[in-house]
């Protein structure tokens, strides 16, 4: 008999390439991993792996054998799911991940809920980029997830994930107001803020209008920064990002202190700075709810994706009168579930 764990091994190394990354993947060393391998081929009687220079590839049975894995996987997890509804109570660790501002204002409300609804739940919670995400749930260091999306960067298809939409922010460019602190400091090719907050406020795209400015921007290797690189790049430049933050409360202090502009979501604007101007861009934040797909119907996931969207229509009500007007404001409705998830 064909043992899961190895398996599961022999798919992560198909997915990232090197042994090495799955070990890292894993937590757990090199050496283990190759140990694991070593043993699966000896228990399915072929060849799966052969040496290619420094490194090793599957052969054609350990990649069918690879493909095959995550079918299985999933049905495995839909059977302990199966058993997990006759249970009376929910029990045991639910692992949640979200990005920052997710952590902030959605979570808090579906952490009340779940823990009222099941006090044997014990609820753990990570804060993680979404772009760290589907390895989390890949390794079973998280359950369940937010995540989110942007119309300059869509998320890939992945076959061990499901998702399902729960709302829709609009981004703001955040600009400085034009009141004269920025000064030279904040603007540059003789281009002065005062005239390029007079260019957005006269209709000029707000991105293409800032070409000449500073941008405050997400660390390299997250989604938001990607989303700014790629925004900017459609409207024909290359941002000059003078900042690197990626909470975004210190984003918009930066943005207050004229050091620069920055692309900022709906559910980051809570406290906004005085100083701090924003424009509304054609451009949209989609959070979606995240698990492997064996998982979505495990009792556990169900109710704490139905705490989430909750959390969220509530938060969304609260803030409502607070909110700036943006084109999202008839799609950033907490968005009903699906019969799955």
């Amino acid at each position: 008999m064909l043992d899961v764990r190895k398996m599961e091994l022999l798919r992560e190394l198909a997915r990232l390439g090197t042994i090495a990354a799955v070990a890292q993947a894993q937590f757990c060393t090199p050496s283990a991993v190759s140990q694991q391998l070593s043993a699966l081929e000896r228990e399915a009687g072929v060849k799966l792996l052969r040496r290619s220079g420094r490194g090793v590839e599957l052969t054609a049975a350990g990649a069918d054998l690879a493909d095959r894995t995550g079918a299985m996987l999933a049905l495995l997890e839909e059977a302990e799911a199966a058993l997990a509804a006759h249970r009376t109570e929910l029990t045991g660790e639910l692992r949640i991940g979200a990005f920052p501002t997710a952590v902030r204002t959605l979570l808090p409300g579906a952490l009340v809920r779940l823990g009222a609804e099941y006090p044997r739940l014990e609820l753990r919670v990570t804060e993680l980029d979404p772009a760290e995400v589907p390895d989390a749930l890949r390794t079973g260091a998280l359950d369940i997830a937010l995540v989110h999306e942007y119309d300059y960067v869509p998320a890939e298809p992945d076959p061990a994930i499901m998702t399902q939409p729960l709302l829709a922010e609009t981004i703001f460019l955040a600009y400085s107001a034009a009141d004269g602190r920025g000064g030279e400091r904040y603007a540059t090719d003789a281009v002065s803020a005062i005239e390029t907050v007079s260019a957005i406020e006269n209709g000029t795209d707000p991105v293409l209008a800032s070409s000449t400015l500073p941008w405050i921007a997400a660390t390299p290797g997250t989604l938001c920064h990607l989303m700014a690189v790629r925004l900017c790049q459609a409207a024909g430049f290359t941002p000059r990002i003078r900042h690197y933050a990626d909470d975004f409360a210190a984003v918009l202090t930066l943005v207050a202190a004229g050091q620069g502009v920055a692309l900022v979501p709906e559910l980051a604007l809570a406290d906004l700075p005085d100083g701090v101007t924003l424009a509304a861009l054609p451009a949209l934040r989609r959070t979606l709810i995240a698990c492997r797909r064996g998982a979505a119907a495990h009792p556990a996931v169900v109710a704490a994706a139905a705490a989430i969207r909750a959390a969220a229509a509530d938060y969304l009500d609260v803030t409502a009168p607070h909110r700036p007007a943006s084109p999202a404001s008839e799609r950033r409705r907490a968005q009903p579930p699906s019969n799955r998830l």
